[in-house]
């Protein structure tokens, strides 16, 4: 279970830092809302009726206008009153609405999930009552990340397959970024449960997607493409870069370190080219490729990598320093230099009490302990004594 929260906490750091939304890519905003047709043809019949039996009432001089300012006071009686009073509805259910997201938003940022949770169940109703269909695909997508966060993998599955089932519905491709990002999910809610072969075909139509849409933007030179086709080849790697990266963080898991090696290079190539050296994800990148060098035994070439992370992170305040500095300090000790591994996990430790960051604190605590595991193991027998 350990292993399993921790997959997901870097899973959720990572959709983050890569520049990827929590949900799909719609922006949001109030729709207009359009009232139901009315039967014209029943009201003009009325209309004539009541005319036609007040005639009498208004020849004379001024009778035309008469008839004009009745025939308006009918229309209105007969057109304004319901329709009104449903638009009137309509508003006020979808200005509700936009509050509820707003503060769920904000409950979100608070990491007070629960009232979160509450905020989207209530606009999510409202989202259905007002026929709102992108309210209802981004409020079914950001009730399945906050069930995500929280562990409820049964919950996140569900409403995120219901919010790509309006999506698909309402005519998104199926390669569509905003999909394949919502299929990227489900795939690292599957590797958490084990269920390896939905995991495997996941990662697996999440990458070849991707590259297939990469490839096309091939066949335009860059110099031709429009500011809007730049953008979206952009957001088209960084994606497929936050693919590579959860796949490596899954085979290495299953302890497939040369395949993770490969999807770990592949994604630091792209994040180093498109956010550049010091981007925060390019730093955790170079980290985790380090690591898993580490575990492969090549401890030297590690080295070399982490301490460059570390020392970049350390030039741009990255928020996850104490992270790169803990895995600094484990890769000392495992070349067998304790005293500088016991030096960085100290301080990593103070930063991450400082940073609030309990996983990480309970993480360098355990190297600690390994450090003073192999201190008593290299002391000479009677040393102890």
């Amino acid at each position: 279970m350990a292993a399993s929260c921790r997959y997901r906490a870097l899973l959720i750091r990572t959709l983050s830092r890569f520049g990827c939304s929590a949900g799909p890519r719609h922006s949001y905003t109030a729709s207009q809302i359009i009232p139901e047709a009315t039967d014209v043809s029943a009201c003009w019949v009325t209309v004539r009726r009541h005319e036609a039996t007040r005639r009498k009432l208004h020849e004379g001089p001024g009778g035309g206008e008469k008839r004009r300012i009745l025939w308006a006071a009918v229309a209105f009686s007969l057109f304004s009153s319901t329709e009104e009073d449903e638009r009137d509805e309509s508003q006020r259910k979808e200005d509700e609405m936009i509050l509820l997201l707003k503060k769920a938003k904000l409950s979100i940022h608070r990491d007070q999930l629960q009232a979160a949770s509450s905020f989207l169940h209530q606009a999510v109703v409202l989202a259905h009552q007002t026929h709102n269909n992108e309210a209802i695909i981004y409020t079914y997508s950001q009730m399945a990340n906050v069930a995500y966060v929280q562990g409820q993998l049964d919950s996140a599955e569900k409403l995120f397959k219901a919010s790509m089932s309006f999506m698909l519905a309402g005519g998104t491709p199926q390669d569509d970024n905003a999909i394949i990002e919502m299929s990227l999910k489900l795939t690292a809610i599957y590797a958490e449960q084990n269920k390896e072969e939905l995991a495997e075909h996941g990662f697996r139509f999440c990458t070849e997607s991707l590259e297939t849409k990469l490839e096309m933007y091939k066949e335009l030179p860059e110099v031709d493409q429009t500011e809007e086709q730049s953008a979206l080849r952009k957001e088209t790697r960084l994606l497929l870069g936050l693919c590579l990266d959860s796949r490596a963080r899954y085979r290495a898991s299953k302890l497939h370190l040369i395949q993770a090696e490969l999807d770990y290079r592949t994604a630091l190539d792209i994040c180093h080219q498109e956010q550049g050296e010091t981007h925060p994800q390019t730093l955790v990148l170079m980290s985790d490729l380090a690591t898993i060098l580490d575990l492969q035994g090549r401890h030297d070439e590690a080295l070399v990598l982490v301490q460059q992370a570390v020392e970049l992170s350390q030039s741009v305040g990255h928020p996850d320093h104490h992270v790169l500095l803990g895995n600094l300090a484990g890769i000392l000790l495992h070349t067998g230099r304790l005293e500088d591994s016991v030096q960085f996990y100290q301080e990593a430790l103070e930063l991450a009490q400082q940073a609030g960051d309990q996983e990480a604190v309970d993480r360098v605590q355990e190297g600690l302990k390994e450090v003073k595991k192999r201190r008593k193991e290299e002391e000479p027998e009677g040393a102890a004594q």
